[in-house]
């Protein structure tokens, strides 16, 4: 029976209960392609598409101007955006699924062609010698601005402001994006974040902007409604270069939300081979699950049998899956008839319009609505 699959018992995760354990995981998908950087219908259909999952984690939406750093992604900070999202939000409800909003800022991963030739806002000024993804294609990232604290306070405000859009667009919650060598993350890495004022230096006060971050979220959203996504073993990817002190910072962090009653613990395994690297873990999921007593979910290059046993060895609760969810809208229905999964195209992953978007099939195209 298929309901001895770990991935398919149901899950509660603060007052919220999940049908299942596949989650779909936050994807930038560049489909926003209007003046308002706005949802449309559009997007509508694609998370509707996918509300069998036990929750949606929508893309990363930016908080502000100066958070974007991508062409085409939603935004959470005008009245267009949050009616934008009011579509997706009543789409994914009326097919009975749930779904969080990924609050967003890029940081440094941006370009001056996103802020009318300004540099984008990062802790410190140092390139992440990365490509930012620009109305002209992929180019090199810039040496970023140095935030003021006037310019952390502010942002700390955009945070919180997003997170009130969210609750007016009808999200059952957010997830606040510090992972992936975004603008949170930026903070959290030694090479990144080279300041010498309370936000920088010393573990704690690296982790300082995080945490007033949760703490004006916490403000709008009850704590069992906020999600957290960190990267602790991030290595050359995103901009990213990992120090001996990446996973203690993330040990000080984690640790340190066990004071809260937070929705869950969202992890990402390596991107990236680290096994030479020998301050840096190579199993995220059991290296944290002692540490956090909340609900954990992981995440990266999951499969349905890799996923099932992560849960059933007592290492996650919940996996987030990626591409599997683009080109497998029903993924916990193929998981639970075991049947076949569809290939995606990585060639529309990043482009306008429904191909490769709302055009992947059910696996039983005559299943009754």
């Amino acid at each position: 029976m298929h309901s001895t699959q770990a991935l398919l018992k149901s899950v509660t995760i603060g007052d919220l209960e999940l049908k299942n354990r596949v989650i779909m995981a936050p994807m930038t998908r560049n489909r926003a392609d209007n003046k308002d950087n706005a949802p449309t219908q559009l997007h509508a259909e694609y998370y509707a598409q996918r509300a069998g999952a036990g929750l949606i984690i929508s893309e990363g939406s930016q908080i502000s101007d100066a958070a974007v750093g991508y062409i085409n992604t939603p935004g959470i900070y005008t009245e267009n955006q949050v009616k934008g999202w009011e579509k997706v939000t009543e789409a994914v409800h009326k097919n009975e699924g749930k779904i969080f909003l990924q609050l967003w800022h890029c940081g440094r991963i941006s370009h001056p062609k996103f802020h009318d030739g300004e540099k984008p806002l990062a802790p410190s000024a140092v390139n992440p010698n990365t490509q930012a993804y620009t109305p002209d294609g992929f180019e090199d990232t810039v040496e970023p601005q140095a935030m003021s604290v006037a310019d952390i306070k502010q942002t700390v405000l955009d945070f919180k402001h997003a997170a009130e859009n969210a609750k007016r667009a009808g999200f059952d919650g957010v997830e606040i994006h510090g992972s992936n060598g975004y603008l949170i993350h930026q903070f959290l890495n030694k090479n990144a974040n080279i300041r010498t004022d309370d936000y920088g230096g010393s573990i704690e006060n690296r982790a300082r902007f995080f945490f007033e971050i949760l703490e004006a979220i916490s403000e709008v959203w009850p704590e069992n409604r906020i999600g957290v996504r960190f990267n602790p073993s991030l290595n050359d990817a995103f901009g990213i270069t990992a120090s001996e002190e990446s996973i203690a910072t993330f040990d000080h962090l984690i640790e340190k939300l066990n004071a809260y009653d937070l929705a869950y613990l969202h992890l990402s395994e390596p991107f990236t081979d680290v096994s030479q690297i020998d301050y840096l873990e190579t199993n995220i999921a059991k290296h944290y699950r002692p540490i956090y007593k909340g609900k954990l979910m992981i995440n990266a290059d999951f499969d349905q049998e890799s996923g099932n046993k992560v849960i059933d060895e007592g290492n996650a609760d919940m996996v987030s899956f990626a591409k599997l969810f683009i080109s497998n809208p029903d993924l916990p229905e193929r998981f639970s008839k075991n049947a076949p999964l569809a290939e995606w195209d990585e060639d529309t992953f990043y482009t306008p319009g429904p191909k490769g978007y709302t055009d992947y099939p059910e696996y039983d195209s005559e299943k009754p609505k």
